[in-house]
């Protein structure tokens, strides 16, 4: 049955109006607000920013439809600019994000969904190889041994290096969670050998020192990241490096190194997340175009051009 031509334009004028624009944006800001606002476990967009998302995507193009005679080229290009990125919005919302825990030399082949809430398979496997972590240099406290006696007490930072009887001595890394702290012993500037405060040593039958490491202050995290494979059975379909802001990407997911940490028996494993975002290339083409229509405005207010 058509739609009689009065509420035909009542619904144009009501789709088209500021109004509606208005109470859309007090209504996203409304359920988007809270969530930066207090901690939460959903990590997902819902459905509701998802439909308001599309409500202002259509609201949009009956106002450009309305006012079209009446709107520059460079707001037209703004408003086109804007609508990609709506529709890519709400493209998105279909993406998922899930989160596995990977301990390190092991491999995962499931991971927990955050928007349906549970354990799903990955069709793949996912295997940490390696975990890569750099500290800002620590303080540190060296104690060093002559046979069963105390010689002497050095304290300096990770990095640095102290006199020992005409050989140089540098504290090189301390490493976690096993707090055991890694040195090279230096003569006339040529490495003689390495030792660490645990009693491993490679050095010359006749070097006469042991270290201890007394004290150190708590490190400060520098970076963080992980040697990875995504593999099925013998096949290995991409492998390299992940971290918090440099994902490993294939097959349109991202795999992100979120976090890394130790259980109570010192086995360290790494935090994964896993996105799968179906409309950033529409939100980024989006930007673009109203980054290009912000210009055509202003080399038009400067120029005088349409």
């Amino acid at each position: 049955m058509p739609i009689p031509q009065k509420k035909f334009e009542r619904l144009f004028r009501f789709l088209a109006s500021k109004e509606l624009t208005a109470v859309l944006l007090v209504a996203l800001c409304a359920v988007l607000i809270p969530r930066t606002l207090k901690e939460t476990e959903e990590i997902t967009v819902g459905v509701l920013p998802r439909i308001l998302f599309g409500c202002l995507a259509i609201n949009l193009v009956f106002c450009t439809v309305k006012r079209i005679r009446s709107l520059s080229n460079s707001v037209l290009v703004v408003h086109a600019g804007v609508f990609v990125t709506l529709i890519g919005a709400v493209i998105s919302s279909f993406g998922y994000v899930a989160t596995a825990n990977i301990y390190e030399g092991t491999s995962v082949d499931s991971a927990y969904r955050w928007d349906v809430k549970k354990e799903v398979p990955l069709g793949f496997d996912l295997t940490v190889k390696k975990i890569h972590l750099q500290y800002y240099p620590v303080p540190v406290k060296v104690g060093v041994l002559r046979g069963s006696e105390k010689y002497a007490l050095f304290v300096l930072k990770t990095g640095e290096s102290f006199s020992l009887d005409g050989y140089t001595v540098r504290a090189d890394e301390l490493v976690f969670p096993s707090e055991n702290l890694r040195l090279s012993v230096f003569l006339g500037g040529r490495l003689v050998g390495t030792a660490d405060t645990e009693g491993t040593r490679d050095l010359p039958p006749d070097f006469p020192y042991d270290f201890k490491l007394v004290a150190f202050k708590d490190p400060a995290l520098k970076g963080a990241w992980v040697d990875m494979t995504i593999s099925k059975g013998p096949s290995i379909f991409k492998e390299g490096t992940s971290g918090v802001n440099s994902p490993l990407t294939w097959e349109k997911l991202n795999f992100y190194n979120t976090s890394s940490d130790a259980d109570r028996f010192g086995n360290r494993f790494a935090g994964i997340q896993i996105t799968y975002d179906p409309g950033k290339p529409l939100v980024y083409l989006g930007f673009a175009v109203i980054g290009l229509g912000s210009g055509m405005y202003f080399v038009r207010k400067v120029y005088g051009y349409r």
